[in-house]
C-alpha cells in the first residue's frame, strides 16, 4: 500500500488499474459470449503505418496483448477440434499473427537506424547466399555453434551430403525447364485474360491496365483476334 501525509495524517492510498484482474485458466479462453457463436465480429490488423507512430513502450505492451491474444485463439482452435466443432472465424488468427509480423518489422527497422547510427553497422545475422543440397540458391543466416563444422559429427551427417556430378546436373536442367514452362504458361494465361478484358470492357484505361500486367504487350493484346468483340478496343 501506499501512504500519503496531509496535515500530520496519513492516509492509505491505493493505485488505479484500469484492467482486469482474472489469473485462472480462463485467460486462455474466448470470452463466454463467443462460445457456439457463428461468426465473430472483429476489427482489421494493424497496419505498417500505425505501428510507425507508436512508442517503443506502446510496441512492447502492444506486443503482449497480440501474443495472449494469439494463445487463447490457439486454445479455442484446439479446444473446437477437440469437440469436432467449427472454430468461429478462424481468420482472427491470420490477423494477430500479421500484425506481430509487422510489428517485428517495425522494431527491426528501428533496430537497424539505431545500430547504423551508433555504430554504422546494422547489428542483424550475416546473410549470405550459398547453394543447398539441390545445387538451388539459398539465403542462408549465419549463425555461431558450439564448436566448428568439421568437428560437429550431427551436422555432418545431416548437412553435409551435397548432390553432384551427372544426377545434379540432369536435376538442374528438370527444374529449369519447368520455371520456364510454368513462367511462359502464366504468360499465357495473362495475355488471355488481358485480352477478355479487353474484349468485353473496350474503352477501360489503358495506363492502369499496363500498370497490373506490366509483363504483357498491351499493343500486341489490342491487335489480337482474341480481343474483338462487338467494338474496337482504343
Amino acid at each position: 500500500p501506499f501512504y500519503s501525509i496531509k496535515e500530520n495524517t496519513v492516509v492509505p492510498l491505493r493505485l488505479i488499474s484500469t484492467t482486469e484482474r482474472r489469473n485462472d485458466l480462463m485467460e486462455f479462453f474466448d470470452d463466454k459470449k463467443n462460445w457456439g457463436a457463428e461468426d465473430v465480429k472483429t476489427g482489421r490488423s494493424w497496419k505498417v503505418e500505425e505501428l510507425r507512430l507508436k512508442s517503443n513502450s506502446d510496441l512492447h505492451k502492444l506486443w503482449y496483448v497480440l501474443l495472449k491474444e494469439r494463445n487463447m485463439l490457439l486454445t479455442m482452435e484446439h479446444e473446437s477440434n477437440e469437440k469436432v466443432v467449427v472454430f468461429p472465424s478462424p481468420e482472427r488468427i491470420d490477423k494477430v499473427e500479421e500484425s506481430m509480423e509487422n510489428l517485428e518489422l517495425v522494431v527491426r527497422e528501428r533496430n537497424k537506424a539505431y545500430h547504423l547510427l551508433e555504430t554504422g553497422e546494422t547489428r542483424e545475422r550475416p546473410e549470405e547466399m550459398t547453394t543447398n543440397a539441390f545445387g538451388l540458391p539459398h539465403l542462408y543466416k549465419q549463425s555461431e555453434y558450439p564448436m566448428p563444422k568439421h568437428m560437429n559429427q550431427e551436422w555432418l551427417r545431416k548437412d553435409s551430403y551435397r548432390a553432384s556430378g551427372k544426377d545434379l546436373k540432369e536435376f538442374l536442367l528438370k527444374y529449369k525447364e519447368k520455371m520456364y514452362l510454368e513462367q511462359r504458361k502464366k504468360k499465357n494465361r495473362d495475355f488471355n485474360h488481358v485480352c477478355g478484358l479487353l474484349r468485353r470492357f473496350p474503352n477501360m484505361d489503358m495506363q492502369a491496365l499496363k500498370e497490373q500486367y506490366p509483363d504483357v504487350d498491351i499493343e500486341r493484346a489490342k491487335n489480337s483476334s482474341r480481343s474483338r468483340g462487338h467494338f474496337v478496343p482504343r
